[in-house]
């Protein structure tokens, strides 16, 4: 009998302060029309690459999204003393090597990879330590394309398996967030995280910030500053929204230095804390959630975003918070009326204020909230 996808839910409600969290092609604040208003938006790339970056740092398993593999080898390789020109030779082979024809690539710049490699990033060690071991296969083979350079490219001289299986190693985060490659066989990975854009469920248009910078030393004809500017700052109430594919998870997770209840409880706790980082020097938006609520279910992931196309009106003395927490509940209770409970298998949430019946059991911290929802996303399906 099969078995249907379980996956965790993660609903946020989180004040910004005045910010430019995600720029734009104009390094303005990246607004979306939601609603017939205008909200402040994040991408869900920006907060996604926080997440990320956050759960490798706490693992110490880290990995990059790059097209520089071969030209960071030739780099290990000039390093451990390799002359220039063997050096970027056997930098070539990273890709030509790598499978019949080899991966697409551009020969005019320095070998680099056509497409976005995600690996671990040690694996550059790997490689170069596997150059090191066909050292003198490469050198003859070097010696042998010498004489006939204008050759379009030399033949493959490295391992196809070993390299492949360097360029297709997981990480805990790449378990998380997938991988295309649809180049290499082994190399796609199915993303478990699902992350929507954040909004504002309240309007919130650019708002102008005219600045000055003085200049320190002026010279004695220098009248006014050395610099003006006008910068665009947003703020509000964000809803932030995160599915996670348990199944899918458990699937991915072969490699890496956690198991899965550890990698689990770390994603929420980072989606939770993790904000990201444009102009935070000019405008510190250190802010943490006001609410979060997560719901286990098996089938399939709901998202509470629907509550906030209407935009949330402020309360009478001011503020958006109560009434878009009143919006969120109001709606989760729908979901519930609507849907039912039979394929939810938990639901809890923690808060700055009251407990909120609705939304499940009440956590103190966020952290008792992340171990909480993780047991409960391993838990076994309950019987009919």
């Amino acid at each position: 009998m099969h078995t249907p996808a379980r996956f965790l839910d993660l609903h946020i409600l989180q004040p910004v302060t005045p910010a430019n969290l995600n720029r734009d092609e104009n390094q303005e604040p990246k607004t979306i029309l939601v609603g017939n208003a205008i909200r402040a938006m994040v991408s869900s790339q920006s907060w996604k690459r926080q997440t990320r970056l956050g759960v490798e740092r706490d693992l110490n398993e880290h990995a990059a999204r790059t097209r520089q593999v071969p030209v960071v080898v030739a780099d290990r390789l000039r390093q451990a003393g390799w002359p220039d020109d063997l050096a970027t030779f056997t930098s070539a082979q990273i890709v030509l090597s790598a499978k019949d024809k080899g991966l697409k690539h551009n020969a005019n710049e320095q070998y680099r990879t056509q497409a976005m490699l995600y690996l671990p990033e040690d694996a550059v060690d790997h490689l170069a330590a596997l150059c090191e071991t066909h050292r003198p296969a490469l050198e003859e083979a070097f010696a042998e394309h010498i004489p006939s350079a204008k050759k379009k490219t030399p033949a493959p001289v490295l391992p196809a398996k070993a390299i492949a299986a360097q360029l297709t190693r997981r990480t805990a985060s790449i378990s998380l967030f997938g991988r295309m490659l649809a180049e290499l066989p082994h190399g796609n990975v199915e993303a478990a995280v699902q992350m929507a854009p954040a909004f504002t469920v309240n309007p919130s248009d650019l708002q102008p910030d005219f600045f000055t910078t003085v200049e320190d030393w002026p010279q004695t004809d220098d009248r006014g500053s050395a610099h003006l500017q006008t910068a665009y700052l947003t703020g509000g109430l964000f809803y932030r929204y995160s599915t996670l594919n348990i199944t899918e998870l458990a699937r991915n997770h072969t490699d890496g230095t956690c198991t899965l209840a550890e990698l689990i409880e770390l994603y929420v706790w980072h989606f939770i804390m993790s904000m990201p980082r444009a102009k935070a020097t000019s405008t510190a938006p250190h802010t943490i959630p006001d609410l979060v609520h997560y719901a286990v279910r098996d089938s399939r992931p709901i998202s509470y975003g629907a509550a906030f196309e209407q935009p949330v009106k402020p309360a009478p003395q001011g503020g958006y918070t109560l009434p878009a927490r009143q919006a969120l509940t109001d709606y989760a209770t729908t979901i519930d009326r609507l849907v039912g409970s039979r394929r939810r298998i938990a639901h809890g949430h923690a808060c700055f204020d009251k407990p909120l019946q609705a939304l499940g059991t009440h956590h103190e911290t966020f952290e008792d909230l992340a171990a909480a929802c993780t047991t409960a996303a391993l838990a076994p399906t309950p019987s009919r």
